[in-house]
């Protein structure tokens, strides 16, 4: 059986694979217009600066939307079905696709409160969620 994937490390991203790493999911912020966004760009997306720095977020958040996936996309996920990707709106405002965990797949719902948690992958510690009433 082969491995789940991994991401790919990038000297953009390094930062925040180093935090998780550490228990911390960082979001990007932007020292020219403070706006909050995913570490996936080098410049801010409001206001374009390059002036960026790092926020610990709370890793609480809220579901605003999911899918159930039945069939899986890798060979290594097969042991996973059924699984739910999820968009999750952090408590600062960014969005940010990850697993919903720890409870039946059909138990997530729009509006359900998540909290963080980390699941090792190799080197890589994921982000995930779970309802937060299972903290």
């Amino acid at each position: 059986m082969t491995e789940a994937p991994l991401p790919t490390l990038t000297l953009v991203n390094q930062p925040y694979w180093e935090g998780t790493k550490r228990g911390e999911l960082r979001v990007r912020l932007c020292h020219s217009c403070g706006a909050l966004f995913r570490f996936i760009r080098e410049l801010c997306p409001r206001c374009w600066s390059s002036d960026l720095g790092w926020q610990v977020s709370t890793g609480r958040g809220v579901v605003i939307a999911r899918t159930i996936i039945h069939t899986a996309p890798y060979e290594a996920m097969a042991d996973r079905v059924p699984y739910v990707l999820a968009l999750v709106e952090l408590s600062e405002g960014v969005t940010m696709m990850a697993n919903v965990v720890g409870c039946e797949p059909s138990a997530v719902s729009i509006g359900m409160p998540a909290s963080l948690i980390f699941e090792e992958r190799g080197d890589i510690m994921l982000p995930q969620f779970r309802p937060a009433s299972a903290t």
